[in-house]
């Protein structure tokens, strides 16, 4: 099973936005086509894809020829395989757009991206561009080309140099891209611009947007409706950033108690905005429930009561009087304003219900504004609920990089969106095709206890034939939301992913079965190619505290693509200060090389050993698909290493071992060799005894 290569595209965007099944299947329509035909024409595509079950009673022939046509000039020009998948993206998105959006997920990061529009909002556009006028006003590099003006295309033409969004994500999440490795020449060649959106669309799945249909070449061309869905996503993370426990402890006044915390924990940050606008919206007499931003909040009323509640110094006497929807709209505006709320939107927005305003507008009262007082019995509770550094920064790199993978349900918070066990069972699926028998599995909402523990069971199940280290784990233990052991499996997972993706170039490359990929391997190749490059420094393992200074992995990444370090702005990392400047670097030019990563500058600078493997198989991962490196694997020196099987026990990943996670952790397969684990056997079994002897460590009650 862990063997299966399955179908394989070229493009690794292009690749994961399809399950193998899914691939399989389009696979098998296409060659079919063209067994028949000789060649695959764009006019053969109507009826193929108006059969498919994706798209039964959703359009006819014709409406799909229409709509192939806004890409097509040409009925009878000859396809690929790629193109087809992607001409079935397109469908796919106009699909979603009819059925009215996503049911799978509660999130408006999916929404945005799955339902692609190709008309252009123009009361968005304008409001997207009056933000980035606002926020990058005083850039040093963008200011010459600021402000852009809003009844004109001059934004979707600025984006073409990758500058722009890559700022913006700056603006959302400080800290995200090191701005040193952002080409910022005034005139860009065609390498450079394309650094600059590769870094974009990696940092862009970093800060949590689902970047579905989105390519390099789309921002080249700068194509509207996609990027305003980018810029959407991108604002809305910075508007929402405030709206969960640990930036906002007093959001834990809108729950009575622990259970009710634990479901607030769990909600996606819109989620929480609506659950902050009912609390007050209760308290100030509104017998309504606004469900969502646009047809709730079209009349004004839901508003109005909010902003008497929040700044009733400002409220006007006849705000609720007015029988005109439109005049109560000015009102509430004029209103927010005096609480120096960014005008988001206009009186016929909220008349409209334009859905990404008004949460924008809501968002922006609630930055300003939120009511909350501050009870310290019920912050310090809400302190309690919230995770340590280290628990925070590992839940939020499998959280980043399972909504990558481009699986149907968007995952918020992973404590909480894993219990059901449906989302594991996807990432699953996607990894390790025909894994998940979706026969004995239930799909959310699940109502019933047993079935959420039959999901988890199975993800248990098919984690052992995988050959992961999960002794004495059952899947009540995801549903009950152990978080060591939710971390220690999603960790194996990830782990596995990566060496399936090192496996698989090297079976594509050879055209055959590939041998397995072992840690040391990864360790071998890292070194050797450092040392080819005439460097002198090397990893003795991936817990090697020499590597917090950050100097070989700039190295490495000089030695696969040599143009892509800035020598002169690296520093030597003698100082903490240095150290995080050389870390920060190291994550953008891995980024912007290509490298899809999700590691912060602290896992570098603490030597994160789970998180420096990641970083080097991907860079390695990278460095492979570079046709000239094609042949590295098959003489690899590793080969010749005495690692263990995968099968086999191996020292733990987890170099500041904490007794209740050994068992779960030890046996990850980071191979001796690799990790050069200074553990005994002895100590090791010590540690993981009460696992073996089947006795309960204390945080699994």
């Amino acid at each position: 099973m862990s063997s299966f290569v399955g179908v394989l595209v070229s493009d690794t965007w292009l690749q994961s936005q399809f399950t193998q099944v899914e691939l399989r299947t389009l696979k098998s329509k296409y060659v079919s086509v063209r067994t028949q035909s000789g060649q695959v024409k764009v006019g053969d595509l109507p009826a193929v894809f108006v059969k498919l079950k994706a798209f039964t009673g959703m359009f006819t022939e014709d409406e799909i020829k229409d709509i192939l046509g806004e890409s097509y000039k040409d009925m009878d020009e000859e396809i690929d395989f790629e193109s087809f998948l992607r001409a079935y993206l397109n469908l796919q998105s106009r699909a979603t757009t009819r059925s009215g959006g996503s049911k799978s997920s509660s999130s408006f990061l999916k929404a945005t991206t799955t339902t692609v529009h190709h008309s252009i909002n123009e009361s968005e556009k304008a409001s997207y561009v009056a933000h980035i006028n606002s926020y990058l006003a005083d850039d040093p590099f963008l200011k010459k080309y600021l402000p852009i003006d809003p009844s004109k295309n001059a934004l979707f033409d600025l984006v073409k140099d990758g500058v722009l969004l890559c700022k913006l994500i700056n603006i959302a999440v400080p800290g995200t891209i090191d701005e040193r490795a952002i080409n910022t020449k005034k005139v860009l060649n065609p390498w450079e611009r394309n650094e600059n959106h590769t870094l974009c669309l990696n940092s862009a799945k970093a800060i949590g947007c689902t970047v579905v249909n989105i390519g390099e070449q789309d921002l080249i061309e700068g194509r509207p409706h996609l990027l305003l869905g980018l810029i959407s996503q991108i604002i809305k993370i910075q508007l929402l950033a405030d709206l969960n426990l640990k930036k906002t402890p007093q959001l834990v006044e809108l729950v009575d108690d622990s259970n009710d915390v634990e479901e607030l924990l769990g909600l996606p940050p819109d989620k929480v905005l609506l659950k902050w606008m009912n609390f007050h919206l209760k308290k100030a007499g509104y017998e309504k429930q606004v469900t969502n931003f646009s047809s709730d909040v079209k009349d004004g009323e839901a508003y109005t009561y909010l902003l008497n509640a929040l700044a009733p110094e400002h409220s006007g006497p006849g705000e609720l009087d007015t029988k005109d929807p439109t005049e109560r709209a000015n009102m509430v505006l004029a209103h927010a304003e005096k609480l120096d709320c960014k005008r988001y939107l206009t009186p016929k927005d909220i008349v409209e219900g334009s859905p990404n305003l008004n949460l924008a507008f809501v968002a922006q009262i609630f930055q300003h504004r939120n009511g909350l007082t501050v009870d310290s019995k019920k912050m310090s509770f809400a302190e309690m609920m919230t995770d340590d550094a280290q628990t925070s920064r590992e839940e939020r790199c499998f959280r980043l990089w399972i909504n990558s993978l481009g699986v149907a349900t968007y995952v918020n918070n992973v404590f909480e969106d894993v219990r059901n066990g449906w989302v594991l069972l996807e990432v699953l699926d996607k990894v390790s095709p025909e894994s998940v028998n979706w026969k004995q599995a239930t799909k959310p909402p699940i109502k019933m206890p047993f079935r959420k523990v039959e999901n988890c069971n199975q993800v248990i199940k098919i984690g052992k034939q995988l050959n992961f280290s999960l002794v004495n784990v059952a899947g009540n233990d995801i549903v009950q939301g152990n978080k060591k052991l939710i971390l220690a499996f999603l960790w194996q997972l990830m782990r596995f992913t990566m060496l399936q993706l090192l496996k698989n170039l090297r079976s594509h490359s050879q055209g055959k079965k590939g041998k397995e990929i072992k840690d040391a391997d990864i360790l071998n190749w890292a070194n050797d190619k450092v040392k080819k490059a005439g460097r002198t420094s090397q990893m003795e393992s991936f817990k090697d505290k020499n590597l917090s200074n950050g100097i070989f992995f700039l190295e490495l990444l000089s030695a696969v693509e040599p143009r892509v370090v800035n020598w002169s702005v690296v520093t030597k990392g003698e100082t903490e200060e240095d150290k995080k400047l050389n870390a920060t670097y190291i994550i953008s030019v891995a980024r912007k090389l290509g490298c899809s990563i999700f590691l912060l500058p602290e896992d570098i600078i603490e030597v994160n050993q789970k998180m420096i493997l990641i970083l080097t198989a991907s860079i390695m991962y990278w460095s492979l698909q570079q046709p000239a490196e094609e042949s590295e694997l098959e003489s690899n020196p590793a080969e010749d290493c005495k690692t263990p099987d995968a099968s086999s026990p191996a020292a733990s990943v987890d170099g500041e071992r904490e007794t209740a996670l050994a068992s779960e952790v030890s046996n990850m397969a980071i191979n001796d060799d690799a990790s050069d684990s200074a553990l005994s056997p002895k100590v090791e079994n010590e540690e993981s005894s009460d696992k073996v002897e089947g006795k309960e460590s204390p945080d699994r009650e």
